[in-house]
């Protein structure tokens, strides 16, 4: 039992994804080679977003104890549908034959819901969010915030490096989504401690709405990624008939969908006993660009490499 929720089915019961087949992303980043080292036990990955689908399938019992800032409650319900498909491509239960599979099968969701129902938030409610996850025991915490205008509030105030080195300090690794501008920024200061993260397409290359340039950022897939979605009626679910996906699942694009990918392998070190500099550093040095694509930052995170390396 964790954060008095236990898991949904028992590690002896592996079954198959049925949606694993469209989750070409876990293959590209070499996912399933990586959980044959690690499978990031005993980590908690913060998603720090819109809150989760609290009942859903494929995360309920993946989840510890989180806190909704929109409403101050510890009810973390997602209103908009952004933080249940982040948390699913972080760590969705894996092989039990239910929907997809997580990028850290062991690993543990803390939902920290800090954006409405229509997806916006206040800079002060997400430095609270990083804060509150920071504090409350979050190894790893995913800032996918690089939709609409946030991305462009935090280029303007700068006002989460403060919370971000808290986090750093406490022992967490801070991971975030370059944004989709497709333009050169710098979103955070040079020196905070944040893993920034681009979003690469099926061909390696950079997806077009991709933001590039901050430094030593890297890319993960971000293009058609497939993952959990709320089971009822949010703007993400809404279709354009006016009927609503409620099926659980779907696929987006999006630095968004890139981050938590490079979350999940940060937790998969993180359960091999690395610290948070050690793991930045694991995740930028195995990365891979051959080709020295400039927008690819440091290249697309490989995490079987990672894996390897961190038991060197």
């Amino acid at each position: 039992m964790v954060g008095g929720l236990t898991t949904a089915c028992g590690d002896d019961e592996k079954k198959a994804d049925p949606l694993r087949g469209r989750q070409w992303a876990l293959d590209t980043l070499r996912l399933p080679d990586a959980w044959k080292d690690t499978e990031g036990d005993d980590t908690v990955i913060a998603v720090v977003d819109s809150g989760v689908d609290l009942k859903h399938p494929d995360l309920k019992g993946r989840l510890v104890g989180g806190y909704d800032f929109v409403d101050g409650d510890k009810k973390p319900q997602d209103g908009f549908g952004h933080g249940t498909h982040v948390a699913g491509i972080a760590a969705a239960h894996t092989d039990n034959g239910i929907g997809v599979a997580g990028g850290a099968p062991a690993a543990k969701i803390m939902p920290v819901r800090v954006l409405g129902a229509d997806g916006s938030g206040s800079n002060g409610n997400i430095t609270r969010g990083i804060v509150w996850a920071a504090d409350h025991g979050a190894d790893v915490i995913n800032l996918s915030l690089g939709e609409g205008p946030l991305m462009s509030n935090l280029l303007q105030g700068g006002i989460l490096n403060a919370a971000i080195q808290h986090a750093h300090d406490k022992g967490a690794v801070v991971v975030a989504a370059a944004g989709n501008d497709g333009a050169a920024t710098q979103p955070y200061k040079v020196q905070t401690p944040v893993l920034v993260v681009g979003a690469s397409d099926r061909d390696g290359q950079p997806a077009e709405f991709s933001n590039f340039g901050a430094q030593d950022a890297v890319s993960a897939p971000g293009v058609g990624i497939m993952s959990t979605l709320p089971t009822y009626g949010v703007q993400l679910t809404e279709k354009k008939n006016g009927e609503v996906n409620d099926s659980g699942y779907g696929e987006l694009d999006g630095t968004s969908m890139a981050a938590p990918y490079v979350a999940a392998v940060a937790a998969l070190l993180h359960g091999e006993g690395k610290d948070p500099d050690e793991i930045m550093r694991i995740i930028r040095d195995t990365a891979k660009n051959p080709d020295h694509v400039e927008k690819l930052g440091l290249g697309v995170v490989d995490a079987k490499a990672a894996a390897d390396s961190a038991d060197d």
